[in-house]
């Protein structure tokens, strides 16, 4: 009898609207709803971050939890669009994976570092809609 894994969880900058517009974004072309969500603000994000030795009150960290393996940066992003099932996010997320780590990752760390000034900030966390809701943590 083959065990039954948890589903990949992305943990995410709740009150960040370009983290918002990407949860968005997930939520309407992540057909097979493969992944959950959980804000770095909530206890489960806290966790998750701490558990990987991230710190949850950076505003560097995004993670990607899949199969008790943890991706960060640009990684993350490769490894989410390649799995969407789209031919056109499928092919992004290749070719964001052919940029090398050392120019890809720095460029993705300067985006969030001013993500908040480029992008804007919420006064609340991303909230789903009562049908997104099972696809997050608390």
């Amino acid at each position: 009898m083959k065990a039954e894994t948890a589903a990949p969880v992305i943990v995410f900058d709740g009150v960040c609207l370009l983290c918002s517009r990407w949860v968005r974004f997930l939520l309407k072309h992540d057909r097979a709803s493969r992944y959950h969500f959980a804000a770095m603000q909530s206890e489960h994000g806290r966790a998750l971050l701490l558990a990987h030795g991230l710190d949850p009150d950076s505003p560097l960290s995004f993670l990607l939890v899949e199969d008790q393996y943890g991706y960060t940066d640009t990684r993350a992003i490769v490894q989410i669009l390649r799995s969407l099932g789209q031919r056109r996010w499928r092919w992004l997320g290749h070719a964001l994976h052919r940029v090398p780590r050392w120019l890809a990752d720095p460029a993705y760390r300067f985006v969030a570092r001013h993500r908040y000034r480029i992008f804007g900030q919420s006064r609340s966390c991303f909230v789903p809609t009562p049908e997104q809701r099972a696809r997050f943590s608390p």
